[in-house]
This record gives structure tokens, C-alpha cells and sequence, in this order.
């Protein structure tokens, strides 16, 4: 999982393959919290006050509407949803005996 920033011992991590919608993961302590970027809220989980507010600022500082970032964002979702149309069984096979 990539750490893309790390600040007042605040980390913050975003995962390649998380699920929708686009957010970040935001550690401090033995406290995380998911953020969507898109609007900058709060989707899961919790920190004390004032990380939070940091993070939110840290996170609205940012050009998360940038066309790379969501091209990125495009490539993962279409690599995920090809995965899954290439293997629908997760790995396991049928096989069919005995039709000659």
C-alpha cells in the first residue's frame, strides 16, 4: 500500500485496488479513517479532532481533479473489471467428464 504523504505523524496511504468511490486512507495513532476526495468527507472510521481537521486540509490543498489522477483512477477500475470477466470463477475450473 503506498504512503503518498506523512505529516504531524499523520500517514496518508491510497490503495490501487481499493473499491469506489476514489479516497484515501488517513492513520494517525491506532486511529484510520477513509476519505473520499471527491468531496473531501469522511466515508468510514475516525480521528481525534485535530488530525482530521489536517487531513482535510491536506486533502482539499490537493488537485484531485487533475485528468492523470483520474485516468489512473479509469485504468485501475477497467484492469479490475477485465479481471473479473477473465476469471469469473476466482480461480476454479469445471470440467466436464465423460461427454464424448
Amino acid at each position: 500500500m503506498p504512503e503518498i504523504s506523512r505529516f504531524f505523524g499523520i500517514i496518508i496511504r491510497m490503495y490501487y485496488d481499493d473499491h469506489p468511490p476514489p479516497h484515501f486512507h488517513a492513520i494517525y495513532g491506532d486511529e484510520e479513517a477513509q476519505v473520499s476526495i471527491e468531496p473531501i468527507v469522511v466515508l468510514n472510521g475516525r480521528l481525534p479532532r485535530r488530525a482530521l481537521s489536517m487531513v482535510i486540509e491536506w486533502g482539499a490543498s490537493k488537485t484531485w481533479g487533475d485528468a492523470k489522477i483520474r485516468r489512473e483512477a479509469e485504468i485501475r477500475r477497467e484492469r479490475r473489471r477485465r479481471e473479473k470477466i477473465d476469471n469469473p470463477g476466482h480461480g476454479f475450473q469445471i470440467k466436464i467428464i465423460g461427454l464424448n
